[in-house]
C-alpha cells in the first residue's frame, strides 16, 4: 500500500538518550516530527525508571500523534554464549518488548550482536537462537522487532558485528520469518560494503523493512555524518528504496538534534530529484 504521507512527515528522528523521553516527544511535535527512536538504557531514560513513567509516555505520544519507537544498544553482545550474561541478554531483549508494550511503542530495533573472529559460528548460532527466542515473545506480546543491518568493521578488527554483510542480513532474515520480525535498514551501513545502497536492496526483501536510517558517510569507516558531508548518493537511494516497495518511515541519526531537522529539507530536495515527494 502506498504511504500517503509526504517524504517530509515520514522523515523521523532518532534522539537516543539526549533527552528524557518526554522531552523528546514534545520536542518531535513541536517540530513536526511524527517519529521518533529512543534508547531507554541508561540516564536520563535508564529502564529502572521506565515502567513507572510509561503510563505517561504512552498517552502523551497519542496526544501530540508522535509515534514511538525504541532501540536497544548494539553494545550489548546479543551473540552471547557465557553463563549468566547469557541470561541477562535474553532478559534484555524481554525488557525492552515489555516496555513497548507499556509505552505504546511500535516497534523496538534489535541487532544480533557481535564476534570475535575466531569464535564466529557459535555466536552466529548463540545469536539466532536468542533472537528467535525474542521473537517468540513479541508474538505472544503483540510487538514487533526490526533487526539492523550492522556496520562493517575494518578487516582487522578483533570484534566484528553480526547481521552486517549482504550474505548475513539474508541469512538471518530467512531464518527469522515471522511477522513480527521486520527490518531496520541502515542505508550508511550497507554504503560501507562493494555492493552499496544498490545491492543491499536488490538483494533484500524491502517489503519487510518498516524503517530506513539515514546518516553519511564517505564509505571507509564507520560514521554519521550529515547529509552532503559524505559520498552518499541520495537521489539513487531514494529512488531504490522507493521502487522496491518501501512504504515505512526514514529515521535521521546524526549530529545534533539540529543538525538532523536541517538534514530532513536536505534529504526531502535531493529526492524530489529523482521524483519522490
Amino acid at each position: 500500500m502506498k504511504n500517503t504521507l509526504s517524504l517530509f512527515d515520514r522523515i523521523g528522528m532518532d534522539v537516543g538518550k539526549s533527552l528524557p523521553v518526554e522531552d523528546a516527544i514534545r520536542w518531535a511535535a513541536a517540530n513536526q516530527v511524527r517519529f521518533l527512536d529512543v534508547q531507554t538504557d541508561l540516564a536520563p531514560n535508564a529502564m529502572a525508571t521506565m515502567q513507572d513513567r510509561a503510563p505517561g509516555i504512552r498517552a502523551l505520544s497519542a496526544e501530540l500523534g508522535v509515534t514511538l519507537g525504541l532501540h536497544t544498544l548494539s553494545g550489548v553482545n546479543i551473540a552471547e554464549v557465557s553463563p549468566f550474561v547469557s541470561e541477562a541478554s535474553d532478559a534484555y531483549l524481554r525488557s525492552y518488548i515489555d516496555l513497548a508494550v507499556t509505552t505504546g511503542a511500535e516497534w523496538v530495533i534489535v541487532h544480533a550482536g557481535y564476534h570475535f573472529t575466531a569464535d564466529y559460528k557459535s555466536r552466529r548460532v548463540a545469536g539466532l537462537e536468542r533472537l528467535k527466542r525474542a521473537v517468540g515473545y513479541a508474538e505472544e506480546q503483540g510487538v514487533l522487532l526490526l533487526l539492523e543491518n550492522t556496520n562493517r568493521e575494518p578487516d582487522d578488527a578483533e570484534v566484528h558485528y553480526l547481521c552486517s554483510s549482504l550474505e548475513e542480513c539474508q541469512w538471518y532474515f530467512s531464518e527469522l520469518a515471522s511477522p513480527n520480525l521486520g527490518m531496520a535498514f541502515t542505508a550508511n551501513h550497507a554504503h560501507l560494503y562493494p555492493e552499496d545502497v544498490a545491492g543491499f536492496v536488490d538483494g533484500l526483501d524491502l517489503r519487510r523493512c518498516r524503517e530506513v536510517r539515514l546518516a553519511d558517510c564517505h564509505g571507509t569507516v564507520e560514521e554519521h555524518l550529515c547529509p552532503g558531508e559524505g559520498s552518499m548518493d541520495w537521489p539513487d537511494m531514494f529512488r531504490r528504496i522507493e521502487a522496491a516497495g518501501f512504504t515505512g518511515h526514514y529515521m535521521n541519526q546524526f549530529g545534533t538534534l539540529d543538525d538532523m531537522l536541517q538534514g530532513r529539507d536536505y534529504l526531502v530536495e535531493k529526492a524530489r530529484e529523482v521524483g519522490v515527494v
